[in-house]
């Protein structure tokens, strides 16, 4: 399977984000990367190596992370009930 780097340099730029993604849909790109893809920053892209640039952003909003042990989200917001003595 092709990486979500392999698949932008399928693309035709500049390209929208929604290019990105259709073009990645249409190469088989599985679901992991079409999702990972559509978490890219921008709306527009003028050239692959600008896309790139933002996998950074689009890994922390996609919450990819190759640690097992990665910050665990699912307490977020939530407050412990107040113990008293």
């Amino acid at each position: 399977a092709l990486s979500p780097a392999e698949h932008l340099r399928q693309i035709e730029y500049p390209a929208t984000r929604d290019e990105i993604v259709e073009t990645a849909g249409d190469n088989d790109a599985p679901i992991e990367v079409i999702n990972f893809l559509k978490c890219l920053p921008k709306e527009s892209y003028d050239s692959y190596e600008a896309a790139l640039r933002d996998f950074a952003e689009a890994e922390r909003r996609f919450g990819m992370s190759n640690r097992a042990d990665g910050p665990k989200r699912e307490n977020i917001n939530r407050v412990d009930p107040t113990q008293h003595p």
